[in-house]
C-alpha cells in the first residue's frame, strides 16, 4: 500500500535552501513567542483518528500522528486527520439488465474502513466519494453476470462477490472493505404479475395431481374392499344394516324403506 508514496518520503534531493530557511524562522518565532505558541503548535486527535502531516509540501516522516497530542510547526505545516472508523452507505437503486434480459432494480449497503491514512491522503483526493461511485459501478457489474433466479436466490453469494472486487479495487487507496449486503431487489410490476400467474399455475397442477392420486388410492381401497365383501355374500348385508343406522343415527327427517337385495337381483333379471 506504501508504493505509490514512498517516493516523497525517499526523495534523495531532499529539502531545499529556502525550505530550509523558512524552517529555522518558524523555530525562532515559536520561541520569540513562547509560551503563546504552543496554542498553535499542539494539536490533539482523538483515538479513532489519525493526523497526517504535511511540511512544505512534503509528507513528514514517521507515518500518521495519534491518537492524543502530536507537534506542528505554524507556517509550515498542515495536516489532515482521518477517521478510522467504519462507515455505511447506501448504494443508490441500480437499474441492471440481468444475464437473461430481465430488467431489476436492486440498492446496497456498503461498510468500509480506513485501514492506511497515508494512502487514503496521498493517492487518492476524496476516498469517501470514489468508493461510493465504485460500489454502484461494481454492483451493476456483478449483477449483469446473473439471471433473475440466481439474484433472487444467491444474495449472499452475489454480495461477497461484489465485497472482495471492492476490497481489491480500493486496497491501494488505504481503504478496507469490511461487508456488502443486498437491501432489497424490485421487478417491474407486469413482472411480478406473471411471476404470481406462474406460482397459483404451479399450485394449482399440484393440488390436482394430488387429488388425481387420492382418487387412485381410494378406488384401489374400494377394489380391494369390494373383493372381500364378494368372498362372503352376508357381508355385503351387514354393510347395508350398518349404512342404515349410520343414517339413522343422524337424527334427520328421511324416511328409509328397506328393501331386500334379492328382490333388487329379481329386478335386475
Amino acid at each position: 500500500k506504501m508504493r505509490d508514496f514512498t517516493a516523497i518520503e525517499t526523495n534523495p534531493e531532499g529539502p531545499g535552501c529556502c525550505a530550509i530557511v523558512l524552517t529555522l524562522i518558524s523555530y525562532l518565532m515559536i520561541l520569540a513567542t513562547f509560551p503563546f505558541s504552543l496554542c498553535m503548535c499542539i494539536k490533539v486527535v482523538q483515538e479513532y483518528e489519525r493526523a497526517v502531516i504535511f511540511r512544505l509540501g512534503r509528507l513528514l516522516k514517521g507515518g500518521a500522528k495519534g491518537p492524543g497530542i502530536f507537534f506542528v510547526v505554524p507556517c509550515i505545516d498542515s495536516y489532515r486527520k482521518v477517521d478510522l472508523r467504519t462507515v455505511s452507505f447506501d448504494v443508490p437503486p441500480q437499474e441492471v439488465l440481468s444475464k437473461d434480459s430481465v430488467t431489476v432494480s436492486v440498492d446496497a449497503v456498503v461498510y468500509y474502513r480506513v485501514s492506511n491514512p497515508m494512502a487514503a491522503v496521498c493517492n487518492i483526493s476524496d476516498f469517501s466519494h470514489s468508493t461510493r461511485l465504485l460500489a454502484a459501478t461494481t454492483l451493476r457489474n456483478v449483477l449483469g453476470t446473473k439471471n433473475l433466479a440466481e439474484i433472487l436466490s444467491e444474495r449472499e453469494s452475489i454480495s461477497h462477490n461484489m465485497q472482495s472486487s471492492l476490497d481489491e479495487a480500493t486496497d491501494p487507496w488505504g481503504v478496507k472493505v469490511e461487508r456488502v449486503e443486498i437491501k432489497d431487489v424490485r421487478l417491474p410490476v407486469q413482472l411480478q404479475r406473471a411471476m404470481a400467474a406462474e406460482a397459483e399455475a404451479a399450485r394449482e397442477a399440484r393440488a390436482k395431481v394430488i387429488a388425481a392420486e387420492g382418487e387412485q388410492r381410494a378406488s384401489r381401497a374400494l377394489k380391494e374392499a369390494a373383493e372381500v365383501i364378494n368372498e362372503s355374500p352376508a357381508a355385503l348385508q351387514l354393510r347395508y344394516l350398518q349404512t342404515l343406522s349410520a343414517i339413522s343415527a343422524e337424527k334427520n327427517s328421511t324416511i328409509i324403506f328397506p328393501v331386500p337385495i334379492d328382490i333388487l337381483t329379481s329386478f335386475a333379471r
